[in-house]
C-alpha cells in the first residue's frame, strides 16, 4: 500500500470536508477509496436511523448494495453484530460461518463472496453505523489494511458528528441521516431512469449519474434531483451514447 496513494486518499477526503460538504457524496468517496487502496473488492456503508435500524447510504457496486440489503432485511450478518457490539468484526471464510448468520452465509457466497471485514463507525462510546468491507477470496485485512480501514471509518464518523461540541449532536445526526436517505431514494430514483434510457445496468447508470453531476459542478444528489425532474442539459443529452430521447 504506497504512502503516496494514502497520502492522496485522505487528502481527497479532507478537501470534501472543507468544500460544500454533501454526506451522499462523501460517503459514496470512503466506499470507493475502500476499494482503490485497499485489497477489498467490494465496500459499502451504512449508518444506524433513530430507531437503531441499519440502513446502506454508500455502496462501491450495485452488488455491494444488494447484500446489504439482504444482510439488512434478515437482521444478520457482519456489519449487524458490528454495529451492535462496537467492534471490528471480521470472518475469513464465509464457508464456516452457516451456523453464526446462514441467510447472509448463502447470498454472499452465492454471490461470489467468501470474506468479509466489518468496522465500527463509533467515536469513543458511541457507535452510528459499519463499514463494510467484501472479499472474493478467503482472507481478512492485515494489520496494516486494518488500521487504514479504520481510518476511513472514523473519517466517515467524524464527517457526520463535527458538530459535536454543539451540545446538538443527536438532533444533528437525526437531520443529516434523514437528508441522507431522502438523497440515496433520489439517487437510485435517477439510476433506474438513466438505466432504462441508457439500456444499461444500475452501475453504469450509476457512474453517468457521477458524470453529469462532475460536468455541472452539482453534487450527485443534485444532478439527481434534476434529472428525476426532467430538467436536465441540452449537452448532456447530446452524449448520451446510444441513449432514447
Amino acid at each position: 500500500m504506497p504512502a503516496d496513494r494514502l497520502a492522496e486518499m485522505f487528502v481527497r477526503l479532507t478537501d470534501t470536508l472543507v468544500t460544500d460538504f454533501d454526506s451522499i457524496d462523501f460517503m459514496d468517496l470512503v466506499a470507493d477509496s475502500c476499494v482503490e487502496v485497499l485489497d477489498v473488492d467490494l465496500a459499502g456503508v451504512l449508518l444506524a436511523d433513530q430507531h437503531h435500524r441499519l440502513r446502506t447510504i454508500a455502496v462501491s457496486s450495485e452488488r455491494a448494495r444488494l447484500l446489504e440489503l439482504f444482510e439488512l432485511q434478515s437482521e444478520q450478518g457482519p456489519s449487524v453484530q458490528c454495529y451492535r457490539s462496537g467492534a471490528v468484526v471480521s470472518v475469513a471464510d464465509l464457508n464456516m460461518a452457516a451456523s453464526r448468520w446462514p441467510r447472509f452465509a448463502r447470498a454472499a457466497l452465492a454471490a461470489g463472496f467468501e470474506a468479509v471485514d466489518a468496522l465500527p463507525l463509533r467515536l469513543r462510546e458511541r457507535t452510528i453505523g459499519a463499514l463494510n468491507l467484501f472479499h472474493v477470496r478467503p482472507r481478512t485485512l492485515d494489520l496494516v489494511g486494518m488500521r487504514v480501514a479504520q481510518a476511513l471509518a472514523d473519517v466517515a464518523t467524524i464527517s457526520l458528528l463535527q458538530e459535536e461540541r454543539s451540545g446538538r449532536n443527536d438532533e444533528v445526526l437525526a437531520m443529516r441521516l434523514q437528508q441522507a436517505l431522502h438523497s440515496r431514494i433520489v439517487i437510485e430514483q435517477a439510476k433506474g431512469v438513466l438505466a432504462e434510457h441508457l439500456d444499461s445496468d444500475m452501475d453504469t447508470a450509476f457512474a453517468e449519474l457521477r458524470r453529469y453531476a462532475r460536468d455541472g459542478g452539482l453534487t450527485t444528489s443534485g444532478a439527481a434531483n434534476e434529472i428525476v425532474s426532467g430538467v436536465v442539459r441540452t449537452d448532456w443529452r447530446r452524449t448520451l451514447g446510444g441513449g432514447r430521447d
